[in-house]
């Protein structure tokens, strides 16, 4: 029942304080990061905003839980992955990158009952659903990339607009590059792990 109010009303207000106590307006009762941590995986939709300022700063509460989380040993984000994520910050294609991140994870998270399901199956006989399942995967960020390779320079797919190759390749390749290494060192890491069980 409360869920549905959620829905209706919009997202839970959590306001943070300078002392940095986060106050649940909902239930009238401070939180802590691991009680957001919580609302987030149940699906509960808040706002973060600062006391005084009524600032929205759920960004950063975010991030911060993300911190507090790798802090632990949750490790999730490989370091490749972070640093190519700064490197993005300032670049011709920074725009495009949260729109990108969004539409991966959103298909993951689409998956991830059917992902769930066929590593099940894969222990129980060979890894091959596995595979097909991340090359699926694969094959939506690189077509997820594609779509923005028009909006880049000339010759940012490293081939000049007439169509050869270029002597060097544009940063924004390299880039490219380097994430579809992460996603193959991803897909391994899978198979990997089925295979152990």
């Amino acid at each position: 029942m409360s869920e549905d109010k959620n829905k209706n009303d919009g997202p839970v207000v959590i306001k943070k304080y300078a002392n940095r106590r986060l106050y649940n307006t909902q239930t009238s009762s401070y939180v802590t990061l691991d009680h957001l941590a919580a609302m987030v995986k149940e699906g509960t939709e808040f706002e973060v905003q600062d006391a005084r300022t009524g600032e929205d700063i759920t960004r950063s509460v975010l991030t911060q839980i993300i911190f507090e989380e790798e802090a632990k040993g949750q490790s999730l984000l490989p370091i490749k992955f972070l640093r190519q994520l700064i490197r993005f910050y300032g670049d011709s294609l920074q725009t495009f990158v949260p729109g990108y991140l969004d539409m991966s994870m959103d298909s993951f998270t689409k998956n991830q009952g059917a992902m769930r399901d066929r590593i099940a199956e894969a222990l129980g006989g060979g890894n091959q659903m596995v595979e097909n399942m991340t090359r699926q995967n694969l094959q939506l960020f690189e077509n997820a990339m594609a779509m923005f390779t028009p909006f880049g320079v000339p010759g940012a797919t490293g081939k000049p607009e007439g169509g050869k190759p270029a002597g060097k390749p544009a940063q924004g390749t390299e880039d490219i590059a380097d994430l579809k290494e992460e996603m193959e060192a991803m897909r391994r890491q899978l198979a990997e792990l089925s295979q152990r069980k």
